[in-house]
């Protein structure tokens, strides 16, 4: 009896130990259905706070990419703005620099004539002015051309040429002399895509213009006359950014370098066409008319051209003056021969309904900077002057130039002493014009 009473008792205390427990689990689970019901998000919901990086929801993406996307917008705008602005400040402070230079220009002459404004000193001993101050270098018009010069060029000088394919034999041998001259500054304006890789494939220095409508269809001609007149638009770029130039045409050989020659005292240095003292450097010529009796005899000035395809030209304000004017009248006149404008504009001197160009000049020595007629006609026939040797020949009298370049140097360079006798005196052949 007694342990069948203990065994009711065990089991009446877990009886009532599992309906605790059962009914501790039902609470447990209404309170957390109300909870939810009551607070979905929690007690610490989110949802009424401002949107920040921290705590972006991913029902709020569509949101934020629009946010962001205005956001790129705003600052592309801005950007766009403040390059513009930049840019136009670029304009102004170029516009700004091409002032001041002007203004120095300005300033330079004044000094100039400051310096010639003074008393004359004793007979015999005054000296008048013949040097032009230079320009002040204006880098702006061209800086692809002035960091190339900077390169090429020696104490602000050097050679230039100017040539298309249809003058390569020629141009060859001008470099070839060049180079064996041991002439380091010098230049070749290429006028078409074919003389620029031949002149890079030959490690010859050379720059190609921007593309010029006006230029490049004067550029693919045959007629020499033509190229020659394009040189004096081409140079003026050089003399604005403060370079001295020998300008050369490409039928010259050289045998010594000029730049040892020069005198530099005059804004334009030049080879005569003219073949003795004279002619080259002027002679007093009388004109004889008898019908005016007493009188019939008048004296006349005269000198023979200077050779516009040879000539040294300092970047002076008379010099570009120079080009302008030739460059101008060559535009509106085809027809005309740029080597007489070019004397033309040079040599008249002012008058009624002209002004003429201030600019001061110098013959080259015709021994030393020999044009053709020179050699063919009187050197190569005189032993004594067989032994000179010229700094540079100029082929500009004969139209067979490629032959003779080549005479030329074979009896100058390689001491060849019968290759010039199988030539004329003269020119044999049309003589373009």
């Amino acid at each position: 009896m007694a342990g069948g009473t203990g065994r009711r008792e065990k089991s009446s205390q877990s009886s009532i130990l599992g309906s605790r427990i059962a009914a501790a689990i039902v609470f447990g689970v209404t309170a957390a259905c109300i909870f939810v019901f009551f607070f979905p998000h929690g007690f610490f919901s989110t949802e009424n706070r401002p949107l920040s990086n921290s705590n972006l929801q991913v029902p709020n993406l569509l949101f934020v990419d629009f946010y962001l996307l205005g956001e790129s917008t705003e600052k592309l705008n801005m950007l766009k703005s403040e390059n513009m602005r930049l840019s136009n400040k670029n304009i102004e402070l170029n516009k700004q620099v091409r002032e001041l230079n002007e203004k120095l220009q300005l300033a330079e002459q004044e000094k100039q004539q400051l310096i010639a404004s003074q008393k004359a000193g004793p007979f015999g001993t005054v000296k008048a002015l013949r040097t032009n101050p230079c320009v002040v270098p204006d880098e702006t018009i061209n800086p692809r051309l002035a960091k190339l010069l900077s390169k090429v060029a020696v104490r602000k000088e050097l050679i230039v040429a100017l040539a298309n394919s249809n003058v390569r034999p020629m141009l060859e041998i001008w470099f070839t002399s060049i180079k064996k001259a041991g002439i380091p500054n010098y230049l070749v304006v290429a006028l078409d895509s074919e003389i620029l890789e031949f002149c890079k494939s030959n490690d010859v220095p050379v720059y190609k213009r921007d593309p010029d409508e006006n230029i490049d269809s004067v550029a693919k001609t045959e007629e020499s006359h033509k190229i020659s007149a394009l040189k004096f638009r081409i140079l003026r770029e050089f003399l604005h950014l403060g370079y001295s130039i020998l300008l050369s045409d490409v039928d010259v050989v050289y045998l010594q370098n000029p730049f040892d020659h020069l005198y530099r005292d005059s804004d334009v240095e030049s080879m005569s066409d003219g073949h003795n003292n004279m002619t080259a450097y002027g002679f007093n010529d009388v004109f004889d008319e008898p019908a005016m009796g007493w009188s019939r005899y008048a004296h006349t000035m005269r000198i023979w051209v200077y050779n516009s395809g040879f000539f040294y030209i300092r970047p002076t304000l008379p010099s570009i003056e120079l080009l302008d004017r030739v460059a101008e009248e060559l535009a509106r006149d085809e027809g005309a021969w740029d080597q007489a404008v070019f004397n033309e504009v040079l040599f008249f001197p002012s008058r009624p309904g002209y002004v003429g160009l201030h600019a001061s000049k110098r013959t080259m020595d015709m021994y030393l900077f020999m044009n053709s007629k020179v050699l063919f006609k009187t050197v190569r026939k005189d032993e004594g002057l067989r032994k000179l040797k010229p700094v540079v020949v100029h082929l500009n009298y004969h139209p067979d130039k490629v032959p003779r370049m080549k005479g030329v140097f074979e009896f100058y360079v390689d001491g060849k002493k019968d290759a010039l006798e199988s030539f004329t005196d003269g020119s044999e052949g049309p003589w373009e014009r």
